[in-house]
């Protein structure tokens, strides 16, 4: 992991010139002149100390006040380390905006050892996405020998010291999801996911057990997707998070179980996928599982009183002799059976033992699933949006209003009951694609046929084929995971 995560620094000049750079945000205010935010003493000391006048300085960049939008202004004076001042625009000043002028600070340091002093924004809440975008947008992952990888530090000016805490135990967990998603599938197999799960746990405080080999019997949808690649073959990792102070009264405490997509590589398997290039990315089809990884390790820290248990479906979708194949019939956790049709469908399979299983054996007040599942939800909703599927209303209302402030955004999709036909198999319970040729909604069939092994749980289907991971290098993310699903996951676990 090379990135910087920000620090609380007193609203002061002096703390402001321990830094080689000061980050002052600006925006266009209702006449449509430009007007300096963050913290306004501060920022008027700052001009003071250096004899400037920011809004005369950034006029000769001719700005449009756009978010994101940064300018860079030399300084030289003695009495400090400070060398430049950036002006970074932040558009209408909206959370999405807020995101995109930290995103660009941290991109402009990014892989450099550069200390810089944000006074930017104000509110908590501003605070919030701007200190964990700042993060994000300063991320690199490789594995390059040829150099010293550098990384910046971030210092946030705020009245409140400890307000952050919370703040970068979040964008720690985002990162840490991926790096687990960049980790290049020769070397995270489930066996490493799985050993991955256990030292997480251990640092973080959060019970761990993970079942393999025959202690799979029952799990039918993660054997067969699993046994293409016998070694080491497939793992079901359950983590478990209760607060330290409700040990005693477990049983009073609402109860979340989270269900990941954990595929460590995609093949297709005999389905194998065409053109053979899109297989670069599928290492990233574990995102799912990276997500909930570090959503619980984010609880395990910050401790809200709300009992969590999320299953990690981890497996391998290889091609071997071994590997399921089209027409093949398997009994899923709980008895259901199912006919396979086409084998690069593989994330349901594990996804619908890991319900099923919550289903039975764990009595969740609410039961979600997040996986990189089909491509018909990027086609409908491209890279910004996740497809989110529930027949709760409320549910569905109130993750749609985090997402929106937490910046993991997600869309409200249907799912549409006379399409429920298409999953009929003369030979087993259901078929796991349905007909294509029929409905062609893929994104919503796939729901459906997971629908059928939630029970009657309050559940929820996050489908993040298309936010997962981004295919530019730009605002937060690098190309390559995202880590999308821990901001939302997170705040609204927090908010039960």
């Amino acid at each position: 992991m090379k990135v910087a995560f920000a620090q609380s620094a007193a609203i002061s000049v002096d703390a402001a010139l321990r830094s080689q750079a000061i980050a002052i945000a600006f925006s266009k205010n209702e006449k449509e002149d430009f007007e300096l935010e963050g913290p306004a003493r501060l920022v008027s000391a700052i001009e003071e100390h250096f004899e400037l006048n920011l809004l005369d300085e950034l006029t000769f960049f001719s700005p449009t006040g756009k978010a994101g939008e940064l300018f860079e202004i030399p300084v030289s004076d003695t009495d400090s380390l400070t060398e430049r001042i950036f002006l970074v625009g932040l558009g209408d000043k909206g959370l999405n905006s807020i995101r995109l002028a930290a995103s660009a600070i941290g991109r402009k340091v990014r892989g450099k050892s550069t200390k810089v002093f944000c006074a930017c924004v104000n509110e908590v809440t501003e605070l919030k996405a701007f200190t964990i975008s700042l993060s994000l947008g300063s991320y690199l992952w490789n594995q390059k020998t040829d150099k010293e990888t550098l990384f910046p530090e971030f210092f946030i000016a705020t009245e409140d010291q400890s307000q952050l805490d919370d703040v970068v135990v979040i964008a720690k967990a985002i990162c840490t999801a991926r790096d687990l998603v960049h980790t290049p599938a020769n070397i995270k197999n489930p066996a490493w996911l799985s050993e991955q799960a256990l030292s997480m746990g251990k640092e973080f405080g959060f019970n761990v057990k993970v079942l393999a080999g025959k202690e799979l019997a029952l799990f039918g949808g993660l054997r067969a997707v699993g046994n293409s690649s016998p070694k080491p073959g497939p793992r079901f990792v359950e983590l478990s998070y209760v607060p330290r102070s409700a040990k005693k009264a477990v049983g009073a405490l609402t109860h979340v179980v989270l269900v990941g997509k954990g595929i460590t590589f995609d093949t297709g398997g005999v389905s194998l996928k065409r053109p053979y290039d899109t297989m670069t990315a599928m290492k990233s089809d574990m995102a799912g599982a990276a997500a909930l990884l570090a959503t619980v390790s984010v609880l395990a820290q910050l401790q809200p009183r709300v009992r969590v248990t999320a299953l990690m479906m981890c497996a391998e979708n290889a091609l071997s002799g071994t590997s399921q194949r089209p027409s093949d019939v398997i009994t899923h956790f709980g008895g259901t059976t199912v006919e396979v049709i086409n084998t690069d469908a593989e994330g349901r399979l594990v996804l619908a033992d890991g319900l099923a299983y919550a289903d039975k054996n764990l009595d969740p007040d609410y039961l979600v699933d997040i996986a990189t599942l089909t491509g018909a939800a990027t086609l409908g909703l491209g890279r910004q949006y996740a497809a989110m599927y529930t027949r709760d209303q409320l549910l569905a209302k109130s993750l749609g209003k985090i997402g929106a402030e937490s910046g993991d955004k997600v869309w409200h999709m249907p799912l549409i009951d006379e399409y429920q036909d298409s999953l009929r198999s003369d030979i087993a319970d259901y078929n796991h694609t349905a007909d294509k040729e029929k409905y062609s909604a893929g994104s919503v069939t796939a729901a459906l046929f997971l629908e059928k092994f939630a029970g009657s749980r309050r559940w929820v289907h996050l489908d993040i084929a298309g936010t997962a991971r981004s295919e530019v290098d730009a605002g937060e993310n690098p190309k390559g995971g995202t880590g999308f699903g821990v901001r939302l996951l997170t705040d609204w676990i927090m908010s039960l």
